[in-house]
């Protein structure tokens, strides 16, 4: 068996990375250990970065890895792979995580939005890959999903007005019910 010849394999996203307009971490999650310290993959971010920032390409190869990339506003998405990774699918997950969080954030997809709303990117991310095996690429399941996991959250772990939204909506449910007298 000749050893050149890759097998192939479900896992396919290495890191999912969303930096600001001046190349510093927003989002980043690694599913190996490419970079395993934080020194270093926010090495490599910058590298990324100040190779990426000023074209207007979708596609990199850095360091051994394949890297597809979009910007928008102020913010700039990034979605790696190895260098024998196939691009449309890395290109479907980046498409896959922007509409979808386009569409989560009301066409606002900038970093003021996105920071207040990084729950919301964790479980999007999460719908869409996992441990690096690429999960979900349709962003209206992803949203539907998101919407989903959203509403089954503890009590405890809520702010303040999804407490109140909650108790108000059951209170105007209480008026509807006749409790025998």
């Amino acid at each position: 068996m000749d050893s050149s010849i890759l097998e192939p394999s479900l896992y396919t996203v290495k890191a999912v990375l969303i930096l600001d307009n001046d190349g510093d971490r927003l989002y980043a999650k690694y599913y190996d250990d490419t970079y395993p310290t934080v020194k270093e993959q926010k090495a490599f971010e910058k590298n990324i970065f100040n190779k990426t920032h000023r074209t207007d390409s979708e596609i990199a190869l850095l360091e051994g890895l394949t890297v597809v990339y979009k910007s928008n506003i102020d913010l700039f998405f990034y979605v790696i792979g190895s260098s024998h990774e196939n691009e449309l699918m890395l290109m479907a997950v980046l498409n896959c995580l922007f509409d979808s969080l386009s569409q989560m954030l009301r066409k606002n997809v900038e970093r003021r939005a996105l920071l207040e709303n990084m729950e919301g990117l964790f479980l999007a991310v999460d719908e869409i890959v996992d441990g690096g095996v690429i999960l979900e690429s349709d962003p209206q399941q992803v949203v539907h999903r998101v919407a989903l996991r959203g509403d089954d959250v503890p009590l405890t772990e809520q702010t303040v007005t999804q407490v109140r939204k909650t108790i108000l909506a059951s209170l105007s449910m209480l008026r509807y019910i006749n409790f025998p007298t």
